[in-house]
């Protein structure tokens, strides 16, 4: 059996060894970073919400997301059939849904999840995207209180 290749990277975070099954492509690349396409996921503590999605490529572009489901039950998500096609969807439920989380900076007690462009990940083809979410009913962010936490 052939060992899985691995790449080490730099990251804000330190010095990452990345197995290459663990890179998750963004055929568009994600909103304002369209000419970057090679992620993965970083833990940051053991049973966090809270994860990194690093570039593969550059070691500044990081960016701090979550499960929503961990703080929300509802957060209506609908894969539309161009994302479906991109991700190589056979089962909708191999599919992970990420937003994007906001510290800023000095105020953690204002740290926010962005609800407006939920990042898809197909867990299966290591497939990824970002799209807009076109619900109205939807806030654009939900505010954590984390003090303490």
């Amino acid at each position: 059996m052939e060992k899985q290749k691995e790449i080490v990277i730099e990251t804000r975070i330190g010095t990452q060894s990345i197995s290459m099954d663990k890179v998750i492509e963004f055929p568009r690349g994600l909103l304002g970073f369209e000419d970057h396409h090679s992620f993965t996921l970083l833990q940051l503590r053991d049973a966090s919400p809270f994860l990194v999605l690093q570039s593969m490529d550059a070691p500044n572009l990081g960016f701090l997301v979550a499960d929503p489901y961990s703080f929300i039950d509802d957060y209506p998500v609908v894969i539309n059939s161009v994302d479906e096609e991109t991700l190589q969807v056979d089962d909708p439920a191999d599919v992970a849904v990420l937003v994007t989380v906001t510290i800023p900076h000095g105020r953690p007690e204002n740290t926010a999840l962005n609800l407006s462009g939920p990042i898809l990940v197909n867990r299966k083809s290591r497939r990824g995207v970002q799209t807009p979410l076109t619900d109205k009913n939807v806030p654009t962010q939900l505010y954590l209180n984390i003090e303490g936490k």
